[in-house]
């Protein structure tokens, strides 16, 4: 088949031409949330459903929508693709700069040369800065007036962990370690590779998160599938779809937890210690389907991908079967809507905030494009009790998109500060909004 010309089609029109192809949702983005969603049978089609929202950018004097008692502002502008974030113990906020690296057998064909076409309308195309920036809010008025680059010369960084002085990145590729001091504004020693993560010229899941186990003497990586369900064969997910535990000493790692297609979000919740983490689930069987969830990590536990989905619902489209893996395949604990692309995860505590978000977990969702009408595109808090989710996600930050459906923006990371409060990652915005009690 020839190659499609570039100059063939403008992105808008491929756009506007996907836009109607596909389903549409026949259930509430409500139906697929709690510990128990509605998992409708699956609905695929010829072509997929296509439905981006377009980054357009705040307007001037523009922001998302705080919820009731809630308040929010501009900690931060003018950033380059802000994805992740970690708090120091000194109160500066570190904020990884980055996008995808190249990947040319990602895009290969016509399909992928489509998908590479509308992702860019969503804002994805763009070059990674692939540094670490450094904010100071110097003094406490909730804006940071220092900023500086305080790692560059990275390869698509996305997680960061801090464990006594020393910085842990996870770059696409690979966790490196930093010297770290507290109060410097910029490191320029060379880091030291800890250990390598799957990537390749493909590296259809990027992003990958790094978090320290509390005692420091473990980490915990995130390594995304290759693919959306095992379509090139599972020889390119070797180590994906995965967490991993690495010894930060020696760099010995081993697969903790598999069949987890694309986990983002890490973070210990406070009261159990338990590991939990986000999931982005599979595409393309209809925009009802296949909810994105968090979850406890088990440590052997099997979660499904690519053979099945939510236990035991059985994906059609991937040969061979594996009905052994399918048999044991958890449950995971609590869904969060078809396509919503649940990435930050931040377990909260008692501090600056309302009394209650005092328990529960704050999760950025990035928003969907394979789901009519959209899902996602806000953060949201989940309330927990002894340890467990307990009720319906409240919402925290809305208004990400316009009446017209443009992105305005795009939450990712999440992150509590020193006093409680919340800081968001807007990677279309090009901001960290700041999150704190007030309001009506």
């Amino acid at each position: 088949m020839a190659k499609l010309p570039k100059a063939a089609l403008s992105v808008a029109a491929m756009a506007a031409a996907l836009a109607g192809c596909g389903e549409s949702a026949t259930l509430p983005v409500s139906a697929g949330i709690g510990p128990s969603p509605a998992l409708p049978p699956p609905r695929e089609t010829m072509i997929p459903t296509v439905n981006i929202a377009p980054a357009k950018g705040w307007p001037a004097g523009a922001m998302p929508a705080a919820g009731p008692g809630l308040t929010v502002t501009a900690f931060a502008d003018g950033l380059d693709h802000p994805r992740w974030l970690l708090v120091l113990p000194n109160g500066d906020v570190l904020v990884a700069e980055s996008n995808a690296p190249p990947r040319p057998e990602d895009s290969k064909g016509i399909r992928g040369w489509i998908m590479k076409q509308v992702m860019s309308e969503a804002g994805a195309g763009v070059p990674s800065a692939n540094r670490i920036a450094l904010l100071r809010d110097a003094d406490g008025d909730g804006v940071a007036e220092v900023r500086s680059v305080f790692l560059d010369g990275l390869n698509s960084p996305f997680g960061m962990t801090l464990v006594g002085d020393a910085l842990y990145v996870a770059n696409t590729d690979a966790v490196v370690r930093f010297p770290y001091r507290q109060g410097e504004t910029r490191i320029t020693a060379p880091g030291t590779k800890v250990a390598d993560l799957p990537a390749g010229p493909r590296n259809h899941h990027w992003t990958k998160n790094v978090i320290a186990s509390p005692d420091g003497r473990r980490l915990y990586a995130t390594v995304g599938s290759n693919s959306n369900v095992a379509e090139n064969g599972m020889e390119e997910e070797e180590g994906r779809a995965a967490i991993w535990e690495i010894d930060p000493a020696t760099g010995r790692h081993r697969v903790f937890a598999s069949g987890l297609r694309n986990p983002n979000g890490l973070d210990w919740e406070p009261a159990t210690g338990v590991l939990w983490t986000t999931v982005n689930e599979r595409d393309e069987i209809g925009s009802d389907l296949v909810p994105d969830y968090m979850t406890t990590v088990r440590d052997g536990g099997f979660y499904g991908w690519p053979y099945s989905y939510f236990g035991q619902h059985v994906d059609e489209r991937v040969t061979p079967q594996r009905p052994d893996l399918v048999a044991r395949a958890i449950v995971p604990d609590y869904a969060l809507g078809a396509h919503t692309a649940s990435l930050g995860l931040a377990f909260s505590r008692a501090g600056a905030l309302p009394p209650r978000f005092a328990s529960g977990a704050f999760v950025g969702q990035h928003g969907s494009w394979n789901r009519r009408p959209h899902s996602g595109y806000k953060v949201v808090f989940v309330p927990f009790a002894d340890g467990r989710p307990t009720g319906e996600p409240v919402d925290v930050l809305t208004g990400f998109l316009d009446r017209e459906g443009n992105a305005l923006g795009r939450p990712v990371g999440v992150a509590l500060d020193r006093k409680g409060e919340l800081l968001v990652a807007d990677d279309v915005g090009n901001r960290v909004w700041r999150v704190t009690a007030g309001g009506p």
